[in-house]
């Protein structure tokens, strides 16, 4: 495959196999190690590096961003960070003078997502670093020294990626110039369009689609898989992005979970929170919507919340679309009602009130699977409940609503002593199994006290485990 773009200021076209993931070519071709690989699964930020283009500059993991999602686009390294004349960026001397590196190997891949923070103005310190693992300094003068070069002005030479970007003529003529090199294999499959998009899939149902790749990225990292033939959708404009209007928010299959938690958090606080807990801002950058929902996980944190809000999926085989509720579409384990050549094209919710509440419940707070994640929407008028729609993630093989609690719900008055006599439906609606997360008992307990948390949250008691002092 033929690729263009921009690395740490330098132009180049390189052929290059679609699926070699950046970490790998930045290390092997181009001996750039100061990229490290730790997990190599998207977990730990070692390998963080900041990728530019026409919707501003970001952090994503290295690891798991392959080649072939990079034509057109800018990438910087911790090589790159620094000044052409070897003047260090803001975050550097701040994480020099608090000292935050010590065995240094976490150093680059913290060092590279301070900078795109810093680019971005977020000081969200804590939440922008969560995606970045150290073992050795305690974290506390990591987030002094974000905290430290906040304030000092973006250098010159981080902005010269994105004026680039925005003159198409001087990029092209930029990279033109640029090197070749490498090998080329099989090129993909790159659709503008949806429309493309599903003639070639209709003749090749066999495919891999390849959106964020931060699930697909593992199949080759870790299950060392040959991806072919694959479609790499990030330039399907018209499966990107959200649109509402007074009745339905309309969300593109390939809008990231950073877009859609931006966009949920004046909508749907609670949606927009799980969000936030969904992997790291890296995984966040490249995950998308489309992506969590068609995989058909049973512990994805996104269906649980959008079931509850009464979602639709629309689905797309060739020149025919078909739409069903999103609970529908997951079947059993790994199955889901999606023919081959059939692709997620959108998402859609129903304009509410807010009434949805969803927990989840992890082995740490950050960037980890869910043992158990449920979400609850319940109306209630003149203290009767009119309205219920309840889903779980980590409680079955799919995705499921709890249809016996809802029942139990419906025109009972909203109190605690009808919350207490519907939590013994949820062994009606839910046999879950035991695992590495969680017991089955465990998981059925937690369930029911969610129940209970629910309602005390909607009576104004203080239930978030970050807000609850002594």
């Amino acid at each position: 495959m033929n690729i263009r773009f921009l690395l740490n200021g330098a132009p180049l076209a390189i052929a290059v196999a679609p699926t070699v993931t950046l970490l790998d070519w930045l290390r092997e071709a181009r001996g750039l190690t100061g990229t490290k690989e730790g997990c190599n699964e998207g977990d730990c930020g070692a390998c963080s590096v900041m990728v530019t283009d026409a919707d501003g500059s970001k952090a994503l993991n290295a690891c798991i961003l392959f080649m072939g999602q990079l034509d057109g686009k800018a990438v910087r390294t911790v090589e790159g960070i620094s000044g052409p004349d070897g003047a260090l960026h803001p975050v550097q001397h701040a994480m020099i003078e608090h000292h935050g590196s010590q065995c240094g190997f976490c150093t680059p891949g913290f060092v590279v997502t301070m900078a795109t923070a810093h680019l971005n103005g977020r000081t969200d310190h804590d939440d922008q670093l969560a995606g970045n693992l150290c073992r050795c300094t305690g974290y506390a003068p990591i987030v002094r020294a974000a905290r430290a070069a906040a304030s000092e002005p973006v250098p010159e030479w981080m902005r010269k990626d994105a004026d680039m970007l925005r003159d198409p003529a001087i990029f092209a003529s930029e990279i033109c110039r640029g090197e070749a090199e490498g090998r080329g294999a099989e090129p993909p499959f790159l659709p503008a369009t949806a429309d493309e998009l599903a003639a070639w899939y209709l003749a090749n149902p066999q495919a891999t689609l390849i959106a964020g790749a931060t699930d697909v990225g593992l199949w080759v990292t870790k299950g060392l898989r040959d991806l072919h033939p694959i479609a790499f959708l990030n330039q399907c404009d018209d499966l990107r992005g959200i649109v509402a209007d007074s009745d339905t928010i309309h969300i593109g299959a390939i809008t990231t979970l950073t877009e859609l938690g931006a966009f949920m958090a004046d909508r749907h606080r609670d949606l927009a929170a799980l969000i936030r807990r969904y992997g790291s801002v890296q995984v966040r950058n490249a995950a998308t919507l489309g992506g969590n929902i068609a995989n058909g996980s049973p512990i994805g944190d996104s269906p649980p919340a959008l079931i509850a809000l009464g979602a639709t999926v629309h689905l797309r085989k060739g020149d025919a679309r078909r739409a069903l509720p999103l609970e529908d579409f997951f079947l059993a384990y790994g199955k889901q009602d999606r023919t081959p050549g059939e692709f997620v094209a959108a998402i859609s919710v129903p304009v509410q009130p807010d009434t949805l509440r969803c927990y989840k419940l992890s082995k740490r707070f950050d960037q980890d699977i869910s043992a158990v994640c449920g979400a609850f929407n319940i109306a209630v008028e003149d203290g009767t409940v009119t309205g219920a729609r309840i889903a779980f993630g980590g409680m079955a093989g799919t995705p499921k609503r709890a249809t016996a609690v809802e029942a139990a719900l419906l025109g009972q008055p909203w109190t605690e002593a009808t919350v207490r006599a519907a939590m013994a439906a949820f062994a009606t609606d839910y046999q879950p199994l035991s695992d590495m997360r969680a017991s089955a008992e465990y998981r059925l307990t937690a369930a029911r006290n969610l129940l209970l948390r629910c309602f005390h949250d909607s009576a104004g008691v203080e239930t978030n485990v970050l807000g609850v002092s002594a």
